[in-house]
């Protein structure tokens, strides 16, 4: 599975290595992603979503059923 988070949309991004030489060999930049288990109460069951760490500081404050929907919106309008 691709390393992109499920809620936010954190992709890895690619920039360089800098030698001491000033030598420059490319590298990726990877989101801090963990496999995370939800428990959605409307569903009565639990999701496991690979999430970044500030999707879960997100989720913490607005709660999982709330972050769901806005990214189901933001889904259907794209």
């Amino acid at each position: 599975m691709a390393r992109v988070c499920e809620i936010t949309g954190k992709r890895p991004h690619v920039g360089n290595n800098v030698s001491h030489a000033n030598n420059k060999t490319k590298r990726r930049f990877y989101p801090n992603l963990q496999t995370k288990r939800f428990y959605i109460p409307e569903e009565g069951k639990w999701v496991t979503m690979k999430v970044s760490t500030k999707a879960i500081k997100t989720i913490n404050a607005k709660g999982i059923s709330a972050v769901l929907k806005e990214v189901r919106a933001k889904k259907a309008q794209a």
